[in-house]
């Protein structure tokens, strides 16, 4: 019964060649593999946001006068329902740290060069999802933290010239921050974002598994010298093993530091003193700060941080086709110090924002320029490594 059903299954779905493509499917063996499993976290952080929001979204009810005792009532009633919600704010911030590790060890590793531009730029684009989907979710605790961080968020936007204030009244659905805009920020956040995401992450998918895993210039020798290891079952057993591992320390964080929720917001409430967003955008946000008031030839001085982090952004997307050093020879060390560069700046900027533990972060700078000396100059050597 189980041959003619499997059989049944095959004659409509083409399994066999879905096996036998994936019986064939390897990873390349060097010194930098363990890179690889970063892909694999992200992808199972979105994953646990998926199935802990769909059960969110069962009791949540997205208007200004019943998001804030919707969420209590998660808190406090629902079973479990205080460790779920936890779960889902913690693997937030857990995707979006291995998103950006998987971006940069991507960046170092030069895994953008040919064929696998598309890989890079679905990445990116990912990257940026994956941020919309912090700064859009925020905002629906409807709680005064939140309510005030989305409304100086929105104002950033309303700076750019010419389409500022549309940019403004688009993102509120309004003049202001109110119940239009919770309705709207819940939209993205459940439906429009998700179809999205879910669209390139398939097509990104697809491309790791037509074009496979880039090997570093550096490590092309050695990579050949060594057997490759085959995806299944191997590869994926050991990423499960990640997995499970991410799982534990996911739940133990929710259950030892259950997220807050704080007051209802007040529209009319002042807002905190030191209030500041989410800290991946805390560079940003800290940057704009610095940048003195005034305008030059009618362009507000804001507007030219915010311009040169659009331009930023859009400079990620083409990387691999404007860094050739990194097409001809696999290395590139203008690009690698200029990712070195913004790197190092986002971490500062990061730590001025959060300026009460420097000293914590210091020691993660060091580390990190440490490690990024030692990618560099190993990348040097032969291929030997000697």
């Amino acid at each position: 019964m189980f041959a003619r059903a499997r059989s049944w299954l095959d004659d409509r779905l083409g399994l066999s060649t879905i096996t036998e493509f994936a019986s064939h499917k390897t990873v390349p063996v060097h010194r930098y593999s363990v890179f690889y499993y970063l892909g694999g976290m992200t992808l199972f952080f979105f994953l646990v946001q998926v199935c802990t929001g769909v059960m969110l979204m069962l009791y949540y009810r997205p208007s200004a006068n019943e998001a804030f005792e919707s969420v209590e009532f998660i808190m406090t009633v629902v079973p479990f329902g205080w460790l779920i919600r936890s779960i889902h704010s913690w693997s937030a911030n857990l995707m979006v740290f291995f998103a950006v590790a998987h971006m940069v060890s991507v960046f170092f590793m030069k895994a953008y060069r040919a064929p696998r531009e598309l890989t890079w730029a679905s990445g990116a684009l990912l990257l940026f999802l994956i941020m919309g989907f912090g700064f859009s979710g925020y905002l629906l605790p409807w709680n005064q933290l939140a309510f005030f961080a989305t409304k100086v968020g929105t104002d950033i936007a309303g700076v750019v010239p010419v389409v500022g204030p549309w940019m403004v009244r688009f993102l509120r659905g309004g003049d202001r921050v109110a119940g239009g805009t919770l309705s709207r920020f819940y939209g993205w956040h459940v439906a429009l974002l998700p179809a999205i995401t879910t669209v390139i992450l398939v097509v990104h998918l697809a491309l790791v598994q037509v074009k496979g895993m880039s090997v570093p210039a550096p490590c092309e020798e050695e990579s050949k010298r060594r057997p490759p290891m085959k995806f299944f079952p191997h590869f994926a057993l050991r990423d499960l093993s990640g997995w499970i591992f991410a799982l534990g320390v996911l739940a133990a964080l929710a259950a030892l530091f259950p997220w807050e929720l704080g007051e209802k917001a007040d529209l009319f409430a002042p807002a905190y003193e030191n209030i500041r967003p989410e800290w991946y955008f805390v560079f940003m946000f800290q940057t704009l700060k610095l940048v003195p008031g005034g305008e030059i030839a009618g362009i507000e001085y804001e507007a030219i941080p915010i311009m040169l982090f659009g331009a930023a952004g859009l400079l990620l997307v083409l990387i691999p086709f404007l860094d050739r050093g990194a097409q001809r020879t696999g290395r590139s060390k203008g690009w690698t110090l200029g990712g070195v560069a913004a790197l190092l700046f986002a971490l500062g900027m990061t730590c001025w924002g959060y300026a009460s533990l420097l000293p914590l972060y210091v020691v993660l700078i060091s580390g990190l320029l440490l490690s990024l000396l030692a990618f560099i100059t190993r990348g040097s050597r032969n291929p030997e490594g000697r």
